[in-house]
C-alpha cells in the first residue's frame, strides 16, 4: 500500500490543455473517487497515474517515489478497465495468473494467489471457463481478481461498472467497497456517476474542464458545496437553483414571488444577485416560503417526488410522507433553514448558507 501525490500535473494533447494544474493527495489505504462529466479529464489523470499517458508538467508520486519516467509495469499498480480486457483464448485461471507467470513466480505461489483471489471474489467454480462463458458481472470479477493477485501498492479503476445493467452495478459497487474494506489497498476510481462516488468513496475529487472544483468526504461535498457546479453535480436529484437577490438588510434572500427567506451568515452586499440553492429533500409544505404550482407528480412508494414551477424558477421536491398532489395544485414550499445554500450569481462561488 502507498500514498499517491499528484502535484501541479498538466497535460496537453497538441495545443489542447486537458489537465490544468491538478493537485490531489491520496492517503495510504484511502478509496479516492475522481468524478465529473465526460471530457473533464478524470480518465486522462488516471492514465497518467498508471503511466499510460505522458505527463506534460508536474509530478506524480507513488509510495514517495516520483514515477513520471517510470514504466507502467514498474509502478506497482494494477488497473481494472471498463471493458474488462480479458484474454478470450485463456480460461479464467490463466487470465488471473498471467501477470504472475510473466513475473516468473513459481507455480505454488501462483496457485496460492489465484485460489485466494478466487475465494475472495466467489470465482472458485469458474476457473475452468472462458470469458465468453461468463456474465458481465463475472467478467468484472475476473478483471478484479487479475488485479488482486498482483498485490499492488495501488488499484486503479477506470469506470469498471459502466457496461453493467443498473441492478448489477449496485451489487458490484457493494462488492468493490467490501473488497476495499478487506484489503485496504490504496484505490483510485474514476466514474461519471455521482451515486457511485457518494456510496463508495472515502474522498471525492470533483473535476470539471481539467481542474479540481472541490475535494473532500462525500458528506462534506454534499453539505458544503464550494460552488454551483459541485452543488448541481453532487446529490440526486440535483439541487434546486433559483435566481434571487440579497435582501435590503443583508440578512436573507429575496426570491421573485416570495417573501424574503432568512439566511444566517451571508457574506454579500444588499441587492447583490445570487443563486439560491435548496435540495429537493430539504423542502416541506408550509404557510411561508416559495409559492409554486405542481406540474408533475411521481409517487415511488417510499416517497413522493414532485416537479413544480415558481416565479423564481423550476423546483423539485421529495416528500417521505404521502400526499395526494395533482398537477395544477398551488402549494407553498418551505426551505429547511439549516440547509440553504447561497452562491454568487456572477462566479458561482459559495457566499453563505448551511
Amino acid at each position: 500500500m502507498a500514498e499517491v501525490a499528484i502535484r501541479g500535473v498538466q497535460k496537453y494533447f497538441g495545443e489542447t490543455h486537458i489537465i490544468k494544474g491538478v493537485d490531489v493527495g491520496i492517503e495510504d489505504g484511502q478509496f479516492c473517487v475522481l468524478v465529473g462529466p465526460s471530457g473533464c479529464g478524470k480518465s486522462t489523470l488516471l492514465r497518467m497515474i498508471a503511466g499510460l499517458e505522458e505527463i506534460t508538467g508536474g509530478t506524480i508520486e507513488i509510495g514517495g517515489r516520483v514515477v513520471n519516467d517510470v514504466a507502467p509495469k514498474e509502478r506497482d499498480i494494477a488497473m481494472v478497465f471498463q471493458n474488462y480486457a480479458l484474454y478470450p483464448h485463456m480460461k479464467v485461471y490463466d487470465n488471473m495468473a498471467f501477470s504472475l507467470k510473466l513475473a516468473k513466480a513459481d507455480k505454488a505461489e501462483i496457485e496460492r494467489r489465484v485460489q485466494e483471489a478466487a475465494r475472495i471474489l466467489g470465482l472458485g467454480q469458474l476457473l475452468d471457463r472462458y470469458p465468453r462463458q461468463l456474465s458481465g458481472g463475472q467478467r468484472q470479477r475476473v478483471a478484479m481478481g487479475r488485479a488482486i493477485v498482483r498485490k499492488p501498492q495501488v488499484f486503479l479503476f477506470d469506470e469498471p461498472l459502466s457496461n453493467l445493467d443498473a441492478k448489477l452495478r449496485v451489487q458490484m459497487r457493494t462488492e468493490i467497497k467490501e473488497l476495499h474494506q478487506r484489503l485496504r489497498t490504496t484505490s483510485v476510481y474514476v466514474t461519471h456517476d455521482q451515486i457511485e462516488a457518494m456510496t463508495m468513496a472515502d474522498k471525492i475529487v470533483v473535476m470539471h474542464d481539467g481542474i479540481v472544483e472541490q475535494m473532500g468526504s462525500p458528506l462534506e461535498l454534499y453539505d458544503h458545496p464550494a460552488n454551483t457546479f459541485v452543488a448541481g453535480f453532487i446529490g440526486s436529484p440535483a439541487m434546486n437553483m433559483l435566481k434571487g437577490v440579497i435582501a435590503p438588510d443583508g440578512a436573507g434572500v429575496a426570491l421573485e414571488g416570495s417573501s424574503v427567506i432568512p439566511v444566517p451568515g451571508l457574506r454579500a452586499r444588499p441587492g447583490q444577485p445570487v443563486t439560491f440553492g435548496i435540495r429537493p429533500e430539504h423542502l416541506s409544505l408550509g404557510s411561508q416560503g416559495i409559492p409554486a404550482e405542481v406540474v408533475v407528480v411521481e409517487p415511488t412508494g417510499a416517497d413522493t417526488q414532485i416537479y413544480a414551477k415558481s416565479a423564481a424558477g423550476a423546483l423539485n421536491a421529495i416528500f417521505r410522507e404521502r400526499h395526494t398532489f395533482k398537477p395544477g395544485d398551488h402549494i407553498v414550499l418551505a426551505p429547511e433553514s439549516g440547509s440553504i445554500h447561497v452562491f454568487d450569481a456572477a462566479d458561482g462561488k459559495r457566499i453563505g448558507g448551511a
